[in-house]
């Protein structure tokens, strides 16, 4: 990168920086931003309140992120997206079209399979399902990522980025409140409880209509200069090879492990809090309405907000400084819920904490997705590059916060809440580091 961030909009006027947001390809991105969250909270906050009902236990529960695991391992099979096209649908739509449609299709199917099981008779089947819809899911966000960066131009990353997120929560909050409202709704018409969550897993699947509307919409991306096949070479030998490129290109920059490293711990604290927000909302007292109401309802205007804030940010600040500033942010703004532990159920403080936690989420998330789209330079490796280090974010949503039921029931939870926000200094603490080596002058 040659230019800095905040050096791409400079000179943008007030209405160019608000109608960036109406041209077409943001708004396909945008679009795409609610398909790629829809499937997260529906193995994620949604199950998780599914399996409480059921009476699951709170270790369980927690256990229950690793299905999580395909966010942490789409690395592994993003050569495929970048080296091989989808039969039928890539030739029609284009590369990345075609395997945007072949995955949304996948996923309407993978809701449907989860919704149709029952936690606590069948928690193998529930697992199996969680753990396919994780992997459909991941892949889609392996093309989503890819298109969005080859496609956005120089001036509409920054609104690409905010839009993309901003609508990325808006589908994760759908998939959560709107499947948990559903839920609470179907039961009060005497529906038994399971047949209430799988309608609830239904209306999640229709929602993948979105994504497919923003897949024909959207124009295909021009094609990045691919390496020429040798006589006889099979699909696997070019996965093989764009796999080998992609992490050697990578690998051979200066500080590569401790930029991992960074990408792995930045946003650790924020998913160490998330894993376990609804069990504790839920496990305080609070109702299942009340939840709906305010952790996810009120949290969407902040969460968009704090989005919002975020492409602001990026607009007009040194990447290095947004960095700071959204770390910071997301770090101490679990200690709301600590606060909350020790207040109890009150809804005015609980619905100050969430507004709190959505907006400072919001912020660390896109200027994070902002400094991830800038390291990856290699346009022939977006997708496997980008899928690396979007997995090693995962990584804290998987197994690094696995056990946060453990430490909470051995904690208590103003503890525990107090320790996620802990979590968040070794993340800064390398961005001091990169930041001393020059890392961040090119952006």
């Amino acid at each position: 990168m040659t230019e800095r961030l905040s050096d791409r909009v400079a000179g943008s006027s007030p209405l160019e920086a608000i109608t960036v947001y109406f041209r077409p390809s943001v708004l396909v991105v945008i679009l795409l931003g609610f398909s790629s969250g829809l499937p997260l909270a529906l193995t994620g906050t949604t199950l998780s309140v599914w399996m409480t009902e059921s009476g699951v236990n709170l270790g369980t529960i927690g256990l229950f992120s690793l299905v999580g695991l395909p966010y942490t391992l789409k690395f592994l099979w993003a050569p495929v997206v970048d080296a091989i096209d989808v039969p039928v649908l890539s030739r029609l739509l284009g590369r990345r079209r075609g395997w945007l449609l072949a995955t949304q299709i996948a996923l309407v199917f993978a809701i449907l399979f989860l919704g149709f099981q029952n936690p606590s008779s069948a928690p193998f089947a529930v697992a199996l399902g969680a753990v396919i819809l994780a992997a459909v899911s991941a892949t889609q966000d392996i093309v989503v990522d890819a298109f969005r960066v080859e496609r956005l131009d120089t001036s509409e990353q920054a609104a690409g980025m905010a839009g993309y997120v901003a609508a990325y929560r808006i589908g994760m909050l759908v998939s959560g409140a709107g499947v948990i409202a559903i839920v609470a709704v179907i039961e009060t018409m005497d529906i038994a409880r399971d047949k209430a969550w799988m309608w609830g897993y239904v209306a999640a699947a229709l929602c993948m209509a979105v994504g497919m509307l923003a897949t024909f919409l959207a124009r295909e991306p021009e094609p990045p200069a691919r390496r020429d096949a040798a006589a006889g070479e099979g699909a696997l030998s070019r996965v093989f090879a764009t796999a080998y490129g992609a992490f050697a290109e990578f690998l051979s920059r200066p500080n590569a492990v401790t930029i991992l490293l960074f990408v792995l711990l930045y946003k650790f604290s924020d998913a160490f809090a998330g894993v376990l927000t609804a069990p504790f909302v839920i496990a305080l007292g609070f109702d299942k309405a009340t939840y709906a109401a305010i952790v996810k309802g009120v949290g969407l205007a902040a969460a968009l907000l704090g989005g919002f804030a975020g492409g602001a940010l990026a607009r007009s600040m040194s990447l290095v400084t947004c960095l700071w500033i959204g770390g910071i942010l997301q770090m101490t703004s679990n200690l709301a819920f600590s606060a909350q532990a020790i207040i109890g159920v009150n809804v005015p403080f609980l619905t100050g904490a969430i507004i709190v936690e959505n907006f400072c989420g919001a912020i660390g998330t896109v200027v994070f997705v902002a400094y991830l789209s800038a390291l990856c330079g290699a346009r022939q490796h977006t997708a496997t590059q980008y899928a690396l280090l979007t997995a090693l974010t995962a990584v804290g949503r998987t197994f690094l916060a696995s056990g946060g039921g453990f430490i909470a029931e051995a904690t208590g939870w103003p503890l525990f809440f107090a320790i996620t926000a802990l979590a968040g200094i070794p993340g800064l603490m390398l961005l001091a580091y990169l930041q001393a080596r020059r890392h961040f002058s090119g952006f």
